[in-house]
């Protein structure tokens, strides 16, 4: 007897608004498994479900956010009932389908509550229903620990719960349902000559998703390195998405593939630390321990032997930031200044990186713009600077139609 392809299908909280949207996207999923797939479903909260619980929590506790253990039980409900609901209606169309919370699907993960990681997949529940022939809808957003505590992935989880699963599974691919129908190569919102790509390869697909392009970055990393192609597509309409895979175009490719976007962004100068050996490391330790990642750095040595620290953190995590900064201990600093309403903005290609001049022709256009450069940092396929947000739109234009994005 054959064995089934099996796909791994999630949908966005976007997507299960409603308990109409709810049947509308199990009809979808049973129109997957009439193609002779098995199919594995992973669903995030309903709309704006987790928002609500954020709230209902600051209500009863304004400390509530830190106390992330509790925090991790409660947010993780709303993929819950997203799954509950969602095989009710499966079930209704006749449909045998089954719902599993993280902790039942065997989804382990590290202890960094609110934003743990998955150490381990245990399949063999899932195994054992997909066996009896069920649709199974999965939790997305969750895990447990060693210690038996629940915990949740961080915001976009239920994209990394999705890959994961399709990996541990040996799918033969991972299709993402979004409220857009792919990945553009810019924000369609910002200019009408955005162009939806077919495909995009993983590292490209990863530098514009960590710099602010609506797919979670962890998600396309663990496509990356096991090579699990990503379908993302819109859960609204039947028009082609774009596939995320792993290019084969050898070196016959377009140089910029896109340009990406993220206005959350906000920087911190350190002024007048001592230039010695360690002192970044120190800087920033309090940060990583606190889980607040950090971006772009820059550092300038003076003639009297300091140092200016700059670099960039989310606007949302600015003031517990600045805040870690003010109580370092042992280290010297004239002071701490900080910048908002700053944007990031950047290139992104494969083809650039050996292909010289993209710098000076992205640094040419904003010039022309009277755009200021408040910061600057290059990977091989990646050019990002920091500008003021208000220049944005006018960049993002001006860049998509100097390096022709527009055309296929």
């Amino acid at each position: 007897m054959t064995r089934k392809k099996l796909v791994v299908q999630k949908y966005g909280g976007s997507s299960l608004s409603s308990t109409d949207q709810i049947s509308n996207i199990a009809e979808k999923i049973i129109s997957k498994t009439k193609q002779g797939y098995m199919v594995v479903v992973v669903v995030s909260a309903m709309g704006d479900s987790t928002d609500n619980l954020i709230s209902l929590a600051s209500q009863v506790n304004s400390n509530a956010n830190s106390i992330t253990r509790e925090m991790d039980i409660l947010l993780s409900t709303g993929e819950l009932v997203s799954s509950t609901l969602m095989t009710l209606s499966l079930i209704a169309k006749n449909k045998k389908a089954i719902s599993l919370s993280g902790v039942q699907a065997g989804i382990m993960t590290d202890s960094v509550h609110g934003s743990a990681r998955i150490s381990d997949i245990n399949i063999n529940r899932i195994q054992e229903e997909l066996n009896k022939d069920s649709i199974v809808v999965v939790a997305g957003f969750q895990g447990l620990n060693n210690l038996g505590d629940v915990t949740t992935l961080g915001r976009g989880g239920s994209d990394t719960t999705a890959v994961a699963l399709a990996v541990a599974l040996n799918a033969e691919r991972c299709e993402i349902y979004t409220d857009v129908e792919g990945i553009y190569t810019t924000d369609p919102r910002i200019t009408k000559k955005a162009r939806k790509l077919d495909e995009i390869s993983f590292e490209e697909m990863l530098e514009m998703a960590s710099l602010g392009a609506k797919m979670n970055p962890r998600s396309i990393e663990l496509g990356l390195v096991y090579n699990m192609p990503v379908y993302v597509a819109s859960s609204f309409s039947i028009e082609q998405g774009t596939l995320i895979h792993r290019s084969s175009n050898m070196e016959i490719r377009k140089a910029v593939t896109g340009i990406a976007v993220d206005k959350n962004v906000a920087k911190i100068t350190v002024k007048g630390v001592m230039d010695q050996p360690g002192i970044a490391a120190e800087l920033l330790k309090p940060l990583s321990d606190e889980g607040i990642s950090i971006d772009v750095i820059v550092q300038n040595t003076s003639s009297d032997g300091t140092t200016d620290f700059t670099y960039t953190v989310s606007e949302s995590n600015l003031e517990r930031a600045v805040s870690l900064m003010g109580s370092l201990d042992g280290i010297n600093y004239k002071n701490i200044e900080s910048g908002i309403d700053l944007a990031k903005l950047s290139i992104v290609g494969t083809g650039m990186e050996n292909s010289p001049g993209y710098a000076s022709k992205m640094f040419s256009v904003l010039s022309s713009l009277n755009v200021n450069i408040d910061m600057i940092t290059t990977s091989e396929i990646r050019i990002t600077t920091i500008i003021n947000k208000n220049d944005i739109e006018k960049s993002v234009v001006a860049l998509h139609d100097a390096f022709e994005l527009e055309a296929p």
